[in-house]
């Protein structure tokens, strides 16, 4: 059976926000509460109307339906009602559907709105004009303006905040065409540049094979060209794997940052920032290392601060990422990501290890031969 959605009073994604309105509602209650016998009933009857309303409105708040914009003028309605009838403070409810109206994506339903709101906002003001003019009309009025024009300032940040949103849309589109992009150019000069050589090495070693016995010299001969053969093939890799797109460690750390800031985790970090001389392909697996071993602290760990520390010593690199959160069982160390980690690693001839140690402390190095650094291409 499907999951039942979880009932919510106003949707998370809009916070504490929501609940701070509702203070503006004691001031009603109040007024109401002077109101004579039954008058004083139906006023609190309209005031819970109007807070279901409220809460409606933030419910239908993304759709922009039929439904919103019935939930607005009863909404309104209430409004009017409680100002012609009851006590002309409550047209103060207005900020209330000034703040929804903003959220029209149609342009014409926004202008309607605005105009329905403004004649219901003004409306009571005419019917009630003898006893305010002139003191406190000129008390409402600038009210009554901020009313009007704060749904054009909600209509801007709401177009901005979609605006911003497309844009993100877009840039993960990009990415992901630079991706298959970058793997589609490798898979085409991996073909290119290596599928004869292969072939090649192919048919030597079968001649090989058959030569060995009958003809051992020429057998050594083509041996020692599979060799050279070989060597300008890994040379070949190298110029490829040289001009793939990588991602640094330094570039992982800013996003390792990003991650965890996102998630209310503070991020602290010590240690070296660029490690110069690496390898494309070391640089390549330690970031893949670093963000798998960020995203399980932020998956699985509950903690609040998270350390990562770099060191370049003699001969190797050393990588710890250090929660401070509930740790980790020793039944689940070899999930969440710990075996493709180790797979990657043993790529390179590094290692992972992980202990529980005032929360979860991942460490991984990985071995620096100088040879690999400053292996050329090979004749």
């Amino acid at each position: 059976m499907p999951d039942k959605k979880k009932f919510e009073i106003f949707p998370a994604k809009y916070g504490f926000f929501p609940y701070m309105f509702l203070i503006y509602l004691f001031m009603p209650g109040y007024y109401i509460f002077f109101e004579p016998g039954w008058k004083r009933g139906v006023g609190y009857v309209l005031l819970a109307i109007f807070l279901v309303t409220y809460r409606q409105l933030y419910q239908f708040i993304e759709s922009n339906n039929k439904t919103y914009t019935y939930w607005l003028i009863l909404q309104v309605s209430i409004i009017l009602i409680l100002a012609v009838f009851y006590n002309i403070n409550h047209l103060f409810l207005g900020f209330f559907p000034a703040n929804f109206i903003g959220y029209y994506k149609d342009r014409r339903k926004f202008v309607y709105a605005l105009i329905l709101f403004g004649v219901t906002i003004i409306s009571p003001l005419i019917i009630r004009f003898n006893e305010l003019y002139p003191n406190n009309m000129l008390y409402f009025i600038p009210f009554i303006v901020i009313m009007l024009v704060s749904p054009f300032g909600i209509r801007s940040m709401v177009n901005k905040m979609e605006l911003e949103k497309q844009l993100d849309e877009a840039n993960e589109r990009i990415k992901e065409l630079v991706k298959r992009d970058e793997r589609m150019r490798i898979a085409r000069d991996l073909h290119d540049t290596l599928g004869h050589t292969l072939s090649l090495i192919t048919l030597k070693s079968q001649l090989v094979g058959k030569l060995i016995t009958k003809d051992s010299n020429r057998a050594i001969s083509e041996a020692k060209e599979i060799e050279r053969t070989s060597r300008a093939a890994l040379a070949q890799v190298r110029e490829l794997v040289s001009d793939m797109r990588t991602i640094t460690v330094s570039e992982e750390l800013i996003e390792s940052e990003s991650i965890l800031e996102a998630a209310g985790i503070s991020f602290f970090f010590h240690g070296e920032t660029k490690l110069t001389g690496i390898p494309v392909l070391t640089q390549n697996i330690l970031s893949m290392c670093l963000r798998e071993g960020v995203t399980n602290v932020v998956k699985h760990s509950g903690a609040t601060k998270c350390l990562v520390h770099i060191a370049e010593k003699a001969g190797e690199i050393l990588i710890s990422i250090h929660d401070n959160g509930k740790g980790i069982s020793l039944n689940n160390k070899s999930g969440n990501g710990l075996n493709g980690m180790s797979e990657r690693l043993k790529l390179i001839d590094g290692t992972v290890n992980i202990v529980t140690e005032n929360g979860t402390k991942l460490t991984i190095t990985v071995p620096i031969i100088v040879k690999e650094r400053e292996e050329g291409v090979v004749s």
